[in-house]
């Protein structure tokens, strides 16, 4: 896999909306603004009425939902997510969200994370008759769901979450409510809002603030929310563990613009740059960074340490990200239709190049490789986290250690590969310190697996001799 070169793949994006006479409209846009969770497809089902309709396809938001199919939509309520396809690979059948019908009602699910324990689960319904129609971990929920034997949805759906393992924000529909669920150990992020008289769910307040909705709080590990046409209630489907929200929200997924469980990422991100000044004082003319989610930690470096920030890299807003293209040798042709060096910054200059990770290695090679070709004397690359070492089972595409590069070579190894004159990582310490969950000295709630091997949950479809629970 370490020769499929390619950029950190995130996880998807939901948004729900409940009591709006245009809900499928709010929906587009709230999906719209989580666009870059997820580019490979996109859907919504809408409560029209009795029944529940769904509209979904492959590709980006404004690519599957044309204006043609737009004014077809309507209904109260409506769950949309955007994909990246993480567990069950790609195809129309796994776009979400996933809608059931049956003789006792329909059933729509959209699912943010990845369940560890989900082919154990499959196992064990196919035992009993089940039959799947997608390769989506998600889908276990349904059938867990309809095979519950409790005679209610609320304890369906509780008796079934607290089968499944791993990291999720699910949006469960139906006829009659909406029902939102975020794990036990809250690994994704979920807020709630409210919009007039209707409420709206999503998996980044940017989303809320797009649809003019007000933001009410987060949700909680282990809530379970209902929205239904007598109100919205909430209780607890499992006993709350130490929150352990994936720093990956703030050092890459998220857009600057959101807060995650009340931290900004604009400003998390301008707190990592200026922590790696401290950690690494570099003598150099110009800082830059990659765009979009390394400018803000480039500013906060610059600030620290006196040296000017600079463009110096250009991205093509009319190119989709790297990871969407199907072999190695468009990927990497992608960095270059992506990016471009500002040679009228970089040239005769020694560079600092930001970025926010370094997962197989290649991207940043190219980059570098560009910016010398552009002229810069030097290129110091400084990277606003720790080594990525371990592989994630929560909901990002990196589930096996051959894929990452730090967890084979050492820091100067990367750094001879990717051709820097100097290579920093930030200490897992300071990217702690500097996202601003810490407190006394302690993390207080965030999942660092990737880079310190310390899972927050067992992991149940993956062997993994080297590693532990938290």
């Amino acid at each position: 896999m370490l020769a499929e070169i390619k950029g950190l793949n995130e996880e998807c994006g939901v948004f729900g909306v409940w009591g709006h006479s245009d809900a499928a409209q709010i929906t587009y846009y709230g999906l719209h603004s989580l666009q870059h969770r997820g580019q490979e497809g996109a859907g919504m089902v809408l409560k029209q009425d009795a029944l529940l309709k769904g509209v979904k396809g492959e590709g980006l938001v404004t690519e599957v939902f044309t204006a043609e199919k737009m004014s077809g939509l309507s209904g109260m309520a409506a769950i949309g997510h955007v994909r990246y396809a993480t567990a069950g690979g790609g195809g129309i059948e796994n776009v979400q969200p996933l809608l059931f019908n049956s003789q006792s009602g329909s059933l729509a699910l959209a699912h943010n994370g990845n369940l560890v324990n989900a082919t154990q689960l499959k196992v064990q319904l196919e035992a009993q008759g089940s039959i799947f129609q997608t390769t989506s971990d998600t889908e276990v929920l349904a059938h867990l769901i309809k095979r519950g034997g409790f005679s209610g949805m609320k304890d369906r759906v509780k008796n079934a979450l607290g089968m499944l393992k791993g990291a999720y924000a699910f949006l469960i529909m139906t006829e009659t409510e909406l029902i939102v669920a975020v794990d036990p150990h809250g690994l994704r992020p979920l807020s709630l809002g409210r919009l007039g008289d209707a409420y709206v769910v999503a998996s980044e307040t940017c989303a809320l603030d797009i649809v003019g909705a007000e933001f009410i709080r987060d949700f909680e590990p282990g809530e379970l929310v209902i929205m239904n046409d007598e109100g919205i209630f909430s209780e607890r489907f499992a006993m709350s563990s130490q929150r352990s929200m994936c720093t990956m929200e703030y050092v890459y997924f998220s857009r600057p613009d959101s807060n995650i469980d009340g931290i900004n990422v604009h400003t998390a991100r301008k707190n990592l740059g200026k922590q790696l000044a401290a950690e690494a004082l570099i003598e150099a003319d110009v800082v830059t960074g990659v765009p979009d989610s390394s400018i803000s930690v480039a500013i906060g470096y610059a600030e620290a340490s006196g040296i000017p920030y600079e463009m110096g890299l250009i991205k093509n807003r009319y190119v989709g990200r790297t990871f969407i293209q199907p072999s190695q040798s468009l990927r990497e042709q992608g960095v270059k239709m992506k990016l471009s060096p500002v040679r009228g910054v970089v040239e005769g200059k020694r560079v600092i190049m930001v970025d926010d990770s370094i997962v197989r290695g290649t991207t940043s090679r190219r980059i570098v490789t560009m910016l010398k070709e552009a002229g810069a004397k030097e290129v110091h690359v400084c990277i606003s986290s720790p080594p990525i070492k371990n592989p994630c089972f929560y909901g990002i595409d990196t589930s096996s250690r051959e894929e990452l590069i730090a967890s084979e070579k050492s820091v100067e190894e990367i750094r001879e590969l990717i051709g820097a004159d100097s290579l920093t990582f930030l200490t897992v310490e300071g990217m702690v310190q500097a996202i601003g969950r810490d407190f006394a000295g302690e993390n207080r709630g965030q999942c660092l697996a990737c880079f310190t091997g310390q899972y927050p949950t067992e992991i149940y479809d993956q062997a993994l001799p080297d590693y532990q629970k938290c």
